[in-house]
């Protein structure tokens, strides 16, 4: 049976998934104009427009021109995806265990505000400047990726002291849809900007990165779920009770079933994110839509995500268990991808496909990052510790963001390679 809520856990639930709904919009940001970096990035728009007729890589650079060609930035962009995500994943260890320790409110509002200035220093300032410099990129997303790694483990550990387990994987699925919701916010901002620069993307997402409530007092437990009365919360607040101790890294690490399911989330995030980085761009260098039409095309992978996340959650609480769930969703995925890969020139039956493949694989993935991670930050083998659901939470996405780092780079070198395709093979031997 589950609990009844108040107003403080819809507050909880609100600002937690709003919070993460502005940071992952931004990040979406990145992916969603890559066509148009590239472009400013290399001679192709001065040739465009007649200037001259050919570029050599010296008078490339003398023009603030990064590459003499697309094909260099494309792989300069899947290593800055790369970067990204092995600095996040790094800092996503650390961050679980000092969210632990310190007040989250503070550690989520570090992150989040000092993402904002990252992104707009990374997209925005620097072209207005037109100061372009590959380093000076690479040391930017390397801040990016660890100060955006605060922010994940500590709103999964208000979460789970907010919301006991009974109802998690329904309550944790919904909830879980705050990245994805982020990508579509992400996208259409995108696609109603873009005429007016990419630079503009950079700072419109970072406007309302802040989280000014403090949440971090619990009034559920996995054990107990009976909401306190407004006096017992008044007590609290008068007279703090002693914090547990907080786990360690390494006790964390070998508690039971964080590393199975790390190494599962690693292969499956490595897939969710590389739709993630490279949809948009696949849809316009493969089916020759134009940019706006592939922004607003891709959001459908993330509705299908959502709808997953929330009915997998539901269907995993009635059977008392996540792993089957997840199981027939995953084996699923394999036709489902292999349908994508065959996609026709047509996008109606090309979003009808993308829908289905982001519900049986971003659903999993939103499952195993949010509800899963807070299952196992509230074992029994914890002995009644409250102090672990960020540092689980960080180490089942940091070893996620590690497979997904090295697959970024995989995606655009396979790509260059080989062709998409062989992308799509690569993609069902992860989710198998």
């Amino acid at each position: 049976m589950w609990p009844l809520y108040t107003y403080h856990h819809l507050l909880a639930f609100l600002l937690t998934f709003l919070s993460y709904v502005l940071l992952h919009s931004s990040r979406k940001t990145f992916s969603n104009v890559k066509v148009s970096i590239s472009a400013q990035w290399t001679p192709s728009a001065l040739q465009q427009n007649g200037s001259t007729s050919s570029l050599s890589p010296g008078e490339t650079w003398e023009e603030n021109k990064l590459f003499a060609d697309v094909g260099e930035a494309t792989l300069f962009l899947g290593a800055l995806d790369s970067i990204f995500l092995f600095s996040y994943a790094m800092g996503l260890y650390i961050s679980g265990v000092i969210g632990d320790r310190f007040n989250l409110r503070y550690v989520l509002t570090f992150g989040l505000c000092g993402s904002a200035v990252t992104e707009f220093v990374f997209g925005t300032l620097t072209e207005w400047l037109h100061f372009y410099n590959m380093y000076f990129y690479c040391i930017l997303w390397v801040i990016n990726g660890l100060l955006q790694s605060t922010v994940w483990p500590c709103v999964v550990a208000i979460m789970g002291n907010w919301f006991g387990k009974s109802g998690r994987g329904f309550i944790f699925g919904l909830w879980s849809a705050c990245a994805s919701v982020g990508n579509i916010l992400g996208a259409f901002l995108a696609s109603s900007v873009l005429k007016y620069g990419y630079e503009q993307e950079f700072w419109l997402p970072q406007i309302g990165k802040q989280y000014p409530t403090d949440l971090n007092r619990p009034l559920m437990s996995d054990d107990e779920d009976e909401l306190c009365d407004d006096y017992s919360i008044q007590q609290r607040d008068e007279e703090p009770e002693p914090q547990p101790k907080a786990i360690g890294f390494l006790q964390a690490f070998c508690l039971p079933g964080v590393i199975p399911y790390s190494l599962a989330y690693a292969c499956l995030k490595l897939v969710n994110y590389s739709f993630f980085f490279w949809l948009p761009f696949y849809l316009s260098n493969n089916f020759g839509w134009k940019e706006v039409q592939a922004d607003r095309l891709s959001v459908w992978y993330d509705v299908g995500g959502i709808v997953g996340g929330t009915v997998q959650g539901l269907i995993s609480d009635v059977l008392g268990k996540r792993a089957p769930v997840l199981a027939i969703s995953l084996l699923l995925a394999m036709g489902a991808l292999v349908g994508y890969s065959h996609s026709p020139n047509n996008q109606l039956v090309n979003g009808a496909l993308l829908a289905t493949t982001g519900f049986l694989i971003g659903g999993p993935s939103n499952i195993i990052s949010s509800a899963i991670s807070a299952d196992l930050g509230r074992q029994e083998a914890l002995q009644n510790s409250q102090e672990a659901l960020a540092t689980v939470t960080g180490i089942v996405d940091g070893t996620g963001s590690i497979g997904a780092a090295g697959g970024q780079y995989l995606v655009s070198l396979i790509e260059s390679k080989l062709g998409w395709m062989c992308v799509f093979y690569f993609f069902i031997i992860m989710v198998g």
